[in-house]
């Protein structure tokens, strides 16, 4: 069966579709089924970004399923797919036959349209009734676009240099900024912040060109403002402006002149070491950087560069000078040089060109010979590794040298400059045994030869060295003044008034001893007595050289002890004694004492009767001294009544002096009498004795280990604050001082003076004209 609809009645093609439903449902229902349908398969449908929670989406066709008669169905939407992030939700209104679908923003989600982000969904809608019936349809939803971004530049500082020449109209720069909206929301037309009158932006490409004519006599520079808008519809009460650039506009001058140049030529003396064979002048009219020269060269004339253009410090001078040595053999004619020059301008422009012929005259050869046939020179021992000795030169100068010595020997303590011949030291001189050198100079290209004559100075580099550590010796006290009890002698190692040695006594001049200045001998100057003086001395002899203008010293302890000797003969404290005694006097009584002292550390002393005691009345006791009665006198046969006995006393070695006892015997009984003896004083002089060995010996004894630390070299010397550099003119004179280098040493005498040369970073040496003098802190 065919049906004919009029198409142009839309409310007859609803009426044909609901009964074409019906129908379909009569027929399932009457299979015992039930079924659901949208009215399309698929629904195109849209929504602004960033709209609010439960935002409806609209459509231009109504999206549901028909409810038809006699059934009533209860409908329920579902969004099944294509919203992950549950940005959407589906929701059924039912009015009249119809389940309308709505589809709205969820309110619980957090996520919002953003249609940068994306710009379209596809979601897949179910529809769900009772019973099991469902029903697919899709959903396409496009984000439509909101004025929610404002344009951006990118960068934001623009720079641009205008030419005071540069046309009306002509394009300076442009500035570009960018806008994620699409459609007028974005596009944008830019525009100045301030009015300008000498430049203008495009509204849409944003190129800058120019309006007027900038002066920069006037104004140089000019910072500007460059803001930017777009189209889309404003809010109320924004005006759309985000971004602003910084524009910096550079007025360049217009390069007006070219350069002039104006060259000359010069004859060079031939024996300059850096000769100027033309001089050149350039003069631009400009102003400010088009007035400033770029370079002055050489186009044409020099296709071996063989020549460069050096600039004056001052001005706009410049002068030629060769790069290398030219052979002047091969241009007879000398050469042509061009020269043109360039300013800085822009555009640049060149100056005239200039052509300048060099001639030079060569003169006639010169035989060239060293300065000197023989060198001769002085030099220090003690001079540090580095020290100039010595240039050797050939004169006239020529081109190229190698200077060397001729025996492969002599460099061993000095080296030479093969440039420059300088000649230098290379390791201490104190170890060398000869001090005359004669050593022979070359140059190996023009094979001429001198001598250099070195005289090595001896310098007082050495102290006397005695030979022994310290000296320990022993003397008796009877050796005679004037004896030569030692020989100290100390050697040093110098030449000359440097070596020569002189003995003293150092410190305590009070000794009883004498040494020679020049054998050492140590001579005894007054008696030595044990007894009465100092039995250990201790002192120390100096030996000084002669050295100028410092002395070099050294000491040695020296110890003498001095040995006793029994050289003293017992002395009676009391001689010539005089008594009586009676006839009835007891025996072994004592009759008188006799005392005897010895000198020498008080020895022992025995007594003997010489003579006078043939009767053998009388009894001497040899420890004690005492004169005791050996037997009794009251006897007939004593006839004489007067005794004179001799008594001596002695140590073991020596006898005393003899001295008289005289004893007379009366009768009767007489009162016990003492004595009458003369008086010695032996004992006060011993006495004497003991206080001045006490004194000597109380006196306080240099030690044994005593060292002259005067004569040690212990620190090192120290240099003060030095730069890290130094500048120079190169205009600098021979001989003038460029830094004052200052150094200190602790050490005394010759230990604290201070040498100076300059040990590395001089090798070139420069024509001997970097020095310093071994003595003298100047550089």
């Amino acid at each position: 069966m065919r049906l004919h609809i009029n198409t142009n009645n839309t409310s007859v093609i609803r009426r044909m579709v609901w009964l074409i439903m019906t129908a379909i449902l009569l027929t399932d229902s009457r299979a015992g089924q039930r079924l659901l349908l949208f009215t399309q398969p698929a629904y195109n449908v849209s929504i602004f970004e960033n709209s609010a929670a439960r935002t409806y989406t609209k459509s231009e066709v109504n999206m549901g399923i028909i409810l038809g008669p006699p059934w009533s169905f209860e409908i329920k939407y579902s969004i099944v797919l294509g919203d992950s992030e549950g940005i959407f939700q589906a929701e059924d209104f039912v009015m009249g036959d119809f389940c309308f679908l709505r589809i709205c923003t969820n309110g619980g989600s957090g996520a919002i349209l953003n249609r940068e982000v994306q710009d379209n969904y596809t979601l897949t809608v179910k529809a769900s009734a009772p019973g099991g019936l469902e029903a697919l349809s899709t959903v396409y939803i496009k984000v439509l676009d909101t004025n929610d971004l404002r344009p951006l530049f990118s960068p934001t500082s623009y720079a641009f240099v205008v030419s005071e020449s540069a046309p009306l109209g002509a394009s300076i720069g442009r500035v570009t900024a960018t806008d994620a909206d699409v459609g007028s929301n974005g596009e944008f037309y830019y525009f100045f912040k301030n009015k300008i009158d000498l430049f203008a932006v495009h509204p849409t490409s944003g190129v800058i060109t120019l309006t007027g004519r900038p002066r920069m006599d006037k104004q140089d520079r000019f910072e500007l403002e460059v803001q930017v808008v777009d189209r889309g519809m404003k809010l109320y009460g924004n005006s759309g402006i985000s971004s602003t650039a910084r524009l910096v506009l550079t007025v360049q001058r217009v390069n007006e002149f070219a350069p002039v140049l104006s060259a000359v030529a010069v004859v060079p003396s031939w024996e300059e070491k850096n000769p100027v064979y033309a001089v050149i002048n350039v003069e631009d009219k400009d102003e400010g950087i088009s007035g400033d020269i770029e370079w002055v060269s050489i186009i044409e004339g020099d296709p071996f560069e063989q020549f460069v253009v050096d600039r004056s410090p001052v001005g706009n001078e410049y002068r030629v000078k060769t790069s290398e040595a030219v052979g002047w053999d091969t241009f007879p004619y000398g050469c042509n040089l061009t020269f043109q020059a360039k300013d800085r301008g822009m555009p640049p422009k060149f100056s005239n060109t200039q052509i300048v012929q060099l001639l030079v005259t060569k003169p006639d050869p010169v035989m060239a010979n060293f300065e000197k046939d023989v060198y001769v020179v002085t030099l220090s021992e003690i001079a540090p590794p580095g020290s100039v000795i010595e240039v050797v030169k050939i004169s006239p100068a020529p081109l190229r040298v190698n200077y060397s010595f001729s025996n492969p020997s002599d460099p061993v303590y000095f080296d030479i400059n093969p440039l420059t011949g300088v000649i230098m030291t290379t390791r201490q001189l104190t170890r060398i045994s000869q001090d005359f050198m004669v050593m022979e100079v070359v140059d190996m290209i023009s094979e001429q030869r001198t001598s250099v004559q070195i005289q090595i100075e001896d310098a007082n580099d050495n102290s006397p060295v005695f030979n022994k550590p310290f000296y320990n010796i022993a003397v008796n006290e009877s050796v005679p003044v004037g004896t030569v009890v030692l020989v100290v002698s100390a050697v040093d190692d110098d030449k000359g008034e440097n070596g020569y040695v002189s003995h003293t006594i150092s410190g305590e001049q009070s000794l009883p001893f004498s040494i020679d200045q020049k054998t050492g001998e140590v001579r005894i100057t007054r008696d030595l007595d044990f007894e009465s003086s100092d039995d250990i001395y201790t002192f120390a002899v100096r030996a000084s050289d002669w050295g100028s203008p410092y002395r070099r010293e050294s000491e040695v302890n020296i110890t003498i002890r001095v040995i006793n000797i029994n050289d003293n003969q017992p002395l009676f404290e009391k001689v010539s004694c005089r008594g009586m005694i009676s006839r009835d006097f007891p025996v072994n009584q004592t009759v008188v004492t006799l005392s005897a002292i010895d000198m020498d550390e008080l020895g022992l002393v025995e007594y003997k009767i010489l003579f006078g005691n043939e009767l053998d009345y009388f009894n001497l006791n040899p420890d004690s001294g005492a004169l005791s009665l050996k037997r009794s006198l009251a006897v007939d046969s004593l006839k004489s009544g007067v005794f004179n006995l001799k008594v001596v006393a002695t140590d073991g070695e020596m006898f005393s002096d003899p001295t008289f006892v005289n004893i007379s015997v009366v009768r009767g009984r007489i009162p016990p009498r003492g004595f009458n003896c003369k008086d010695t004083r032996v004992a006060q002089l011993l006495a004497e004795k003991m206080l001045s060995k006490a004194s000597a010996m109380a006196r306080p004894r240099p030690d044994e280990s005593y060292t002259d630390i005067f004569s040690t070299n212990k620190q090192p010397p120290q240099f003060e604050a030095l730069p890290t550099s130094i500048l120079v003119r190169e205009d600098l004179i021979p001989g003038a001082s460029v830094f004052q280098v200052r150094a200190r040493d602790g050490d005394t005498g010759f230990n604290g003076r201070v040498l100076f040369s300059i040990s590395d970073g001089n090798k070139e040496n420069y024509g001997s004209s970097l020095a310093l003098n071994l003595s003298s802190p100047a550089l």
